[in-house]
C-alpha cells in the first residue's frame, strides 16, 4: 500500500517555522513529502531560525528545484493527498490566483487546483489589504483552503511550539491526516 504523499511548498513569507514543523510532523507520521522551497524561503530559514536550508531539505522525502518544470510536480498526473503552501506570501497568493505559473511552486499549485485536490494556503501577512483579500477570495472560490497562521488557545498552549503545532495540526485536519499535535475540542467540554 502506498504511503500518503503531500506536497509542501515554502515561500518567502515570515513564519518559516510553520513549514519546518509541518515537514518534521509529516516525517513523524510516516508521510511522504515533496518539498519545493523558493530562494527567498531559503533566506528566511537563515533569518528566522538557526537552521540551514540543507537541514530543512533533509526533512523531506524528495526535494524539487523551484524552477524545474520537468519535475513530476509540474504535471496534473501526479497522485498526492494535497498541497500546502506554508508560509504563503502575498506574492505567491497573487501568482496562484492569477494562474501565473512562473515557478514550480505556482505550477504545482495550479495543477493541484485544476485536478481538484486539496490546496491549503497558510498566509502569515497582517494586516491584509483589499487586494490580498480579493486574491484569497478568488482562490477560495477556486477550491483552495485559506488557513491563516492564527493559532487557537483553547488547547492551552504552554509555549511557542504549542502555537505552531496548532496551526500545523489544522493543516493536517484539512488534509484528513490523523495527528496528535494539539488537544482537540470535545463536545460538552468547558474550560
Amino acid at each position: 500500500m502506498a504511503k500518503t504523499r503531500i506536497i509542501v511548498a515554502l515561500s518567502g513569507a515570515s513564519g518559516i517555522v510553520y513549514g519546518i514543523r509541518l515537514l518534521e510532523a509529516a516525517r513523524e507520521l510516516g508521510l511522504e513529502t515533496d518539498l519545493i522551497m523558493t530562494d527567498l524561503a531559503a533566506r528566511m530559514i537563515g533569518i528566522e531560525t538557526s537552521l540551514e536550508p540543507d537541514q530543512v531539505n533533509a526533512l523531506a522525502t524528495r526535494v524539487h528545484d523551484s524552477f524545474d518544470f520537468t519535475s513530476p510536480l509540474a504535471s496534473g498526473g501526479i497522485r498526492h493527498q494535497g498541497m500546502v503552501v506554508i508560509p504563503c506570501s502575498m506574492k505567491t497568493v497573487a501568482g496562484i490566483a492569477c494562474g501565473f505559473s512562473d515557478n514550480l511552486l505556482l505550477r504545482a499549485a495550479d495543477c493541484t487546483l485544476k485536478e481538484r485536490r486539496p490546496l491549503v494556503l497558510v498566509p502569515r501577512e497582517t494586516p491584509l489589504s483589499a487586494i490580498h483579500l480579493r486574491n484569497m477570495l478568488t482562490l477560495a472560490e477556486a477550491g483552495a483552503v485559506i488557513l491563516p497562521a492564527c493559532p487557537g488557545f483553547y488547547h492551552r498552549p504552554q509555549n511557542i511550539q504549542g502555537l505552531v503545532d496548532h496551526v500545523v495540526g489544522k493543516v493536517f485536519d484539512i488534509l484528513g491526516i490523523e495527528h496528535n499535535l494539539y488537544r482537540k475540542w470535545r463536545e460538552g467540554e468547558t474550560t
